[in-house]
């Protein structure tokens, strides 16, 4: 199946000169949705994962149901201020400014093996500072995964874990 088919392009979203990949159309495939998630689950399972931390906010579309499919925990990485109690946070530094991600600061035990996952990897800015968040908090990160990658932007250049992607754009 190719999964490109079920991937809504729109133009101009949030603003004018962006392309936005809207994953709401296979979402509502069931088909598509149930081989995207088969396509993770093999290449997540491979890496062991104790636990799947999905970004906010599409990221949690992705990792809590796989982590139901694989029989692992979820843990929801957030922007600052969305989480109750306490937080462990990591701010980095975007093209336009400045951002922070936090975790609770109960969500990963030293020694955990942990998979980052997104819907999409663009530059790469979010999910190498959530895989960073994730290890300053003694989790081992064993790898990433995501629906859609933009090739171009290069971002798994960033990353210094190994990187699935169910489908890539090449521009």
């Amino acid at each position: 199946m190719n999964i490109k088919e079920h991937i809504r392009q729109i133009p101009d979203f949030p603003k004018p000169g962006i392309l936005f990949y809207d994953i709401s159309t296979l979402l509502a495939h069931a088909d598509a949705w149930q081989v995207t998630m088969g396509r993770l689950a093999n290449a997540v399972r491979a890496q062991q994962p104790d636990l799947l931390v999905g970004i906010e906010s599409r990221g949690f579309l992705v990792a809590a149901p796989l982590a139901l499919k694989l029989g692992c925990g979820f843990v929801m990485a957030r922007k600052s201020g969305k989480l109750p109690g306490g937080t462990v946070r990591y701010e980095y530094g975007l093209e336009y400014g400045r951002d922070v991600i936090e975790l609770q600061q109960d969500s990963i035990q030293p020694g955990q093996r942990v998979v980052v996952l997104d819907d999409l990897l663009a530059t790469g800015g979010t999910l190498n500072a959530t895989i960073q968040l994730v290890r300053q908090m003694g989790g081992t990160v064993t790898g990433a995964a995501c629906i859609i990658e933009l090739a171009f932007l290069n971002g798994r250049n960033k990353l210094d874990v190994p990187v699935t992607s169910v489908v890539s754009y090449d521009e």
